[in-house]
């Protein structure tokens, strides 16, 4: 979008994950701190209501990345549903392993993700259908916040990219730009 209006938002939050294909120490269970942008753009203001002049009230766009962002994975785990020895750890006692697995693996083939504190020590895992690297966090976040952002917005502005630094060295985005 050209000559638009652009507005960006930050959340932080701590999360565990692994990489199970690393071949080195990503590997490993570890966390991070990790900061998430969202960047919103809209080539009009909003000419009136509670939004006049904004792209998208800073509270509200805000309020969505707490919602699919912070309350699902916040002091939570991130894994990936191909990452089968990991998520066996967290299987509730009572529930088989495959059967906890199975249904992790319904909820991403129908929703991208899979949300739960039905845990062995109710712990937040979070799960998607890709590594969680920084770079396909920050893709799977901008698909639950780009319709947020325009329903919230009454259709005026669009979410232009996320952003996720894995360290305050690292990070990636999507999409490019």
């Amino acid at each position: 979008m050209t000559n638009a209006y652009r507005i960006a938002r930050r959340i932080g939050i701590d999360a565990g994950h692994r990489i199970r294909l690393h071949g080195s120490k990503c590997r490993n269970l570890h966390g991070h701190r990790y900061t998430i942008e969202a960047v919103c753009e809209a080539e009009h203001l909003a000419h009136d209501g509670e939004q006049a002049g904004m792209v998208l009230d800073f509270s509200f766009l805000k309020d969505e990345m707490m919602g699919e962002i912070d309350a699902p994975c916040d002091h939570g785990f991130i894994a990936e549903i191909a990452d089968s020895e990991c998520l066996a750890m967290f299987a509730p006692g009572g529930v088989s392993v495959e059967n906890f697995i199975h249904a992790l693996r319904e909820s991403v083939e129908k929703d991208g993700f899979a949300a739960t504190t039905k845990t062995t020590l109710g712990t937040k895992l979070y799960v998607i259908g890709a590594p969680p690297t920084a770079e396909n966090l920050a893709r799977h976040w901008f698909e639950r916040l780009a319709p947020r952002i325009a329903e919230r917005s009454e259709g005026r502005a669009r979410l232009a990219k996320v952003v996720v630094w894995e360290t305050p060295n690292c990070a990636a985005e999507w999409p490019a730009t």
